[in-house]
């Protein structure tokens, strides 16, 4: 029988309701996971289990009641740390903030309180979300469930990394370039960045406002569905929450694909990507054209310009909403000055790791004077084209238009611990699949696909309309559902 920290949420749901486990027991066997697996995994900052036992008692107080309860009650669930959750260290992986305490909730922790969550702790992460494989974290480096030699991807490797572990039954994340899909795809589960505007991004400590979302990771679609339906709507704290309303997400799971266009951008299937990667993602296509969907090639044009476009568009904002980590009024602040200037550039030197510092330098510099037209306006020109790239292919179907697109989400598997941290550019471009989505505001879910010779996971994404996480949803629940790959995991005996 399968332990409980390894179920979903929705079969845990199940059994809570039924009253055959009480969510106690539930968090402490997530627990045990935890203190058996995450000294060789590293997934979590903060643990948070006095208060998690607490929680689980007040939900376990409400199943006894006989009360009409949500999926989500009594749920232990990881939150990124990026997240500020009341009364809990919110570092974001920095020195600089190694000792902050969140004084509010983030939206998204508010909405997961109101169905009375369980909170396990705050998971590793690149610095400041900046990073493609959470090895940029200040503290420790998480490594791959699959290959303890590999990296979770990043940023939000702690949240998968926990996910894939068993060391949680869902986790949030967030993404600015990739940071859900990324690690979700090395890890071998599901990740879902949605539409910007979709999730408040109140609370979340800001990396780029422009493109960051918050999003699930969870262990099967479904799971990933329940938390949209929680985290998702309005949140007249966020000027850039969209007031749409909130659908049922697990409405549209198991309806027929039958007849649904699926565009496949030549521009994503590029030379010197995995041969085991670009197979596995033709299989998975080939898989959904058996289900009735209907594939067309498409292009996307702009393709090409969506890295440069993002690393400077993203670093730019970086530079900008980091400037508040001064010294002056919370985060670390250095105990050798000899006046205010050079305490600010002597917190900051010390305070910020050398990703960070680099990302700052490169905003800073494209938005100097001389160079903002050069650099950031152009770049901004460059995204309306890779927006209406995307619009031109979701045009109406009746018109020629495609219901989603495929891809793949990262062109290799989890690549070494070390591998790359010598060559920015090189891990930079672990994103090369996912930053379009950030830059044209869409949704997009990450799923596993198929395994490299190396048994490490290889993910594909489904791309789709603003606000139509719905439709990928859908899709990528019926490839899920034919095939057996979210059932595999990883072997940490």
């Amino acid at each position: 029988m399968t332990a409980l920290y390894g179920l979903t949420i929705h079969e845990l749901h199940e059994k809570l309701k039924n009253r055959e486990i009480t969510s106690r027991e539930l968090v402490e066997s997530v627990y045990k996971r935890i203190q058996e697996t995450d000294s060789k995994i590293g997934a979590y900052l903060t643990l948070t289990q006095e208060l998690a036992l607490a929680q689980s008692e007040a939900a376990d107080k409400k199943f006894a009641k006989g009360l009409d309860i949500h999926p989500l009650t009594g749920i232990p669930l990881a939150i990124k740390d990026n997240l500020c959750v009341t009364g809990i260290k919110t570092t974001c992986a920095s020195k600089i903030l190694e000792n902050f305490v969140s004084v509010y909730n983030a939206t998204a922790i508010e909405k997961l309180g109101v169905v009375e969550y369980v909170l396990l702790g705050k998971t590793n992460m690149d610095e400041f979300a900046m990073g493609s494989s959470t090895e940029n974290s200040a503290f420790t480096i998480t490594k791959n469930p699959w290959n303890l030699r590999c990296i979770p991807g990043g940023s939000s490797g702690g949240s998968a990394a926990a996910v894939a572990a068993d060391e949680c039954i869902a986790a949030l994340g967030s993404d600015t370039g990739g940071s859900i899909r990324q690690p979700a795809a090395c890890c071998g589960v599901v990740g879902l960045k949605p539409t910007y505007g979709r999730v408040s991004r109140y609370g979340l400590v800001a990396f780029a406002s422009s493109l960051d979302q918050i999003g699930p990771i969870t262990k099967d679609v479904r799971d990933c569905a329940l938390m949209m339906n929680v985290i998702s709507g309005h949140d007249p704290l966020d000027s850039t929450s969209a007031d749409m309303a909130v659908v049922d997400f697990t409405q549209s799971l198991g309806q027929s694909i039958e007849g649904l266009k699926i565009g496949i951008p030549k521009e994503f299937f590029i030379e010197g990507m995995d041969p085991e990667v670009e197979g596995c993602v033709r299989e998975a296509i080939r898989m959904m054209e058996k289900l009735g969907a209907k594939t067309q090639e498409i292009s996307l044009p702009h393709t090409e310009y969506a890295v440069a476009t993002y690393y400077i568009l993203a670093t730019a904002e970086a530079s900008a909403n980091l400037a508040r980590y001064d010294g002056v009024r919370y985060g670390y602040r250095t105990k050798a000055s000899k006046d205010l200037l050079e305490m600010y550039m002597r917190t900051r030197a010390e305070g910020f790791g050398s990703e960070v510092k680099r990302r700052i330098m490169l905003g800073t510099y494209a938005l100097s004077s001389g160079y903002y037209d050069a650099y950031y306006l152009k770049a901004q020109r460059v995204r309306t084209l890779i927006k209406q790239d995307f619009d031109e292919a979701f045009k109406s179907s009746t018109s020629g238009g495609v219901d989603v697109i495929v891809v793949p989400t990262a062109p290799t598997p989890a690549f070494g611990i070390g591998e790359k941290t010598q060559d920015p550019l090189q891990m930079y471009l672990s994103d090369i699949f996912t930053i379009s989505v950030n830059l044209a505001g869409i949704p997009a879910i990450a799923l596993p696909c198929g395994f490299s010779n190396a048994g490490l996971p290889i993910g594909m994404q489904v791309l789709g309309r603003p606000f139509q996480e719905e439709t990928i949803l859908r899709v990528a629940y019926a490839y899920e559902q034919a095939t057996e790959w979210y059932k595999r995991k990883p072997n940490l005996s």
